[in-house]
Order: C-alpha cells, then sequence, then structure tokens
C-alpha cells in the first residue's frame, strides 16, 4: 500500500436539512424504486403514488418539499437518457474545474483543497491511536452516520431504518484500531452543516478528513471536482489523475470514499450511461441525483 496521507478539504455543504427528512426518505425511496423499474413508460404521478400508497396530491407535495421537484421532473431526472445527456460533456466537466480551480457554475459549493501527509506506518496501524465520535441523524437519504476526528469530518454513510448497525459496523472496519465514541452532540452540528443549506455558507466552510492511499485520495479529490448536475465515467477519472489503465482500480478506490455525498461518488457513472453500483444502495444513487436535479433548477 502507498504513502497515506489526509487531505483536508474545506467545503461548504451541499444540501437542506427536513426536520422530516427520514419519513420522507422512505416514501420517496419506495417512489425511486418503482421509476427504476418503470421509467421507460414514463410512468405518471397517479402511478406512481398508487405503487408508494399516498395520493397523487400527497405524492406531488413530496417531491416539491424534498428536492424542488415535480413528480413527472423527477423521473426525467432519472431516465437512461438523462444519465446518458450528463455524460456528453463529461470529459470537459473535469478539465473546465481544474483550469479555474473551482467545480463550475453548475455546482451549489466551491471547495478549497489541502493536504497532510501521513506515514504508511500510522495507515498500517489501522488507526490505534485515533478517536473517532460517531452519530445517526436524519437526512434527506435516510439515516445519515456522521463520523468525526478533532480535525472535521471523517465518515458519512447512510442506512434504512434498522440498518443503522451493519452501516456502523461497514464504516468501523475501515479504521479497526480507532477508538470510536457515540457522541451524537458532537456530530449534530456537522450533519446541520451537510444537510441544511442554511448554514451552507462559503465563509464557514466544512472541513473533511480524508484517509486513504495516495491513489484513493488522488481519486477522490477527483470526485470533488464533479459539479451538481455533472457525472463522468471511471474512465474520465482514471485520464485526469495520469492512470488511463487503471480505470478498476479507480472504480475500487470510488467504493471506498469514507465521505459519501460530500465527496460525490454518486456522480460516476457507466460509459453506457448506466447508473453502476452504488455502496450505500442504487435507490439511493438515484435519489440523490433526482434531488440535485431539483436543487440546480431552484
Amino acid at each position: 500500500m502507498g504513502m497515506m496521507k489526509t487531505s483536508h478539504i474545506q467545503a461548504v455543504p451541499p444540501s437542506g436539512l427536513l426536520s422530516n427528512a427520514t419519513p420522507d426518505y422512505d416514501l420517496v425511496r419506495r417512489a425511486v424504486a418503482f421509476i427504476s423499474e418503470y421509467w421507460r413508460g414514463q410512468p405518471d404521478v397517479d402511478e406512481i403514488a398508487a405503487a408508494v400508497g399516498v395520493t397523487p396530491t400527497e405524492l406531488h407535495h413530496l417531491f416539491r418539499r424534498w428536492a424542488g421537484l415535480t413528480p413527472k421532473d423527477f423521473v426525467a431526472a432519472l431516465t437512461l437518457d438523462s444519465a446518458r445527456q450528463l455524460l456528453r460533456n463529461s470529459a470537459s466537466v473535469l478539465d473546465a474545474s481544474y483550469e479555474v480551480g473551482l467545480s463550475g457554475p453548475g455546482r451549489l459549493h466551491d471547495l478549497f483543497v489541502t493536504h497532510e501527509a501521513m506515514s504508511p506506518g500510522e495507515w498500517k496501524a489501522g488507526g490505534e491511536g485515533l478517536t473517532i465520535s460517531y452519530g445517526f441523524h436524519p437526512s434527506p437519504f435516510g439515516n445519515a452516520l456522521v463520523m468525526a476526528t478533532p480535525r472535521g469530518l471523517a465518515g458519512l454513510a447512510f442506512a434504512d431504518a434498522g440498518g443503522e448497525k451493519s452501516a456502523l459496523i461497514d464504516m468501523q472496519s475501515r479504521w479497526r484500531k480507532a477508538t470510536y465514541v457515540e457522541d451524537t452532540a458532537a456530530t449534530a452540528p456537522l450533519a446541520r452543516r451537510i444537510f441544511d443549506s442554511k448554514l451552507w455558507q462559503p465563509d464557514q466552510p466544512l472541513r473533511v478528513v480524508l484517509i486513504g492511499t495516495d491513489f484513493e485520495v488522488r481519486v477522490w479529490e477527483t470526485l470533488l471536482r464533479i459539479p451538481m448536475g455533472g457525472a463522468v465515467t471511471y474512465s474520465d477519472i482514471a485520464n485526469k489523475i495520469s492512470a488511463p489503465k487503471a480505470a478498476r482500480a479507480v472504480g475500487a478506490a470510488v467504493g471506498k470514499n469514507p465521505v459519501s455525498f460530500v465527496v460525490p461518488c454518486h456522480r460516476v457513472i457507466g460509459k453506457s450511461g448506466n447508473l453502476t453500483g452504488y455502496h450505500w444502495g442504487l435507490t439511493r444513487k438515484r435519489a440523490m441525483l433526482g434531488w440535485e436535479a431539483g436543487k440546480i433548477e431552484a
């Protein structure tokens, strides 16, 4: 394993927290699952509402509240054609963002990145000596597991109701020898910063600590360059980090991204336009892309 480093990323959090975010997402998740299966028929609001078990009016208001989109627009945001459209300019998306140092006007936040080296020995220690606070909080995409060190946000994962323990075990396996302390009071401010757009201020950046191999950190930094509403392929990322034959290794690094959503691995899709997999569930990935489409329209 190569030299490890941490990447301190100061990012404005991209989102808007709702007090009833988790109940909303449960309905959205079922609606997205139905849309994902039947999008080719372009189902109307009556069909989707019937499948989810709510009235068309309730469904309309849910999506407007949750994503700022009508159900019809949300269907359009999730179609394969939309994904292919995103890909048509995928290479230029990364090129332009690197040239100007920003992610372009379509993104809801800009990033400033600094790095701190971590020795291979520290990495091999498996997080020994590191204390990580964690807590579960409601989010637009189900229960969010927020993990933090004294230096900033270190992990962000998602779980459906009843899946919290599995999500925690999954994340703890990344730093096996770290000390974990449940402290929702400590992680709640980070959750608000990530998901509450009112607290998303350029002059009050969110500090994120990425811990990975040199290669993984390079991949994760490239993910941060993908603008909201944009998408790239694994090959695009491999080319950008000057490793054109490493698309599969890039895919593995994307899958290991410890800070989901903030580091937008959900914006990486297959060369054909297929959304491909997502560590926290393909339905959640579709929901994130549709939700972001609504924020761009807002």
